[in-house]
């Protein structure tokens, strides 16, 4: 869906990227406290926080595209596209960063 200007003109992409992940961003926070909670069995603020960040986020591309491109697959897909994109594309290596950060800390996985 495009955003149109009040005056019939298409609106700033950057603009309509921004506002692409301010939904997607909404979505991918939904999706990590939900998995976290299947995963760990409780809630780990910590572990959310890393998930969603920007910088884990930097490791798939710029942060704000990957949270558009998520908040894009919402508005055209709905949201069980959206969370299976966010499982194929971003858990595998958000687990494979949290086991590397284990073993630096000297923890198992």
């Amino acid at each position: 869906m495009t955003k149109r200007a009040s005056n019939g003109e298409k609106a700033d992409p950057v603009a309509l990227e921004r506002e692409q992940a301010w939904v997607g961003d909404a979505v991918l926070s939904l999706f990590a406290r939900r998995w976290l909670l299947d995963q760990d069995g409780r809630m780990d603020g910590e572990r959310l926080v890393r998930m969603t960040s920007n910088q884990f986020l930097s490791a798939i591309g710029n942060p704000t595209s990957v949270e558009a491109k998520i908040g894009r697959i919402f508005e055209q897909e709905g949201l069980d596209s959206a969370f299976e994109w966010i499982a194929a594309e971003l858990v595998p290596l958000f687990e494979k960063q949290e086991r590397k950060r284990q073993r630096r800390s000297g923890r198992q996985a």
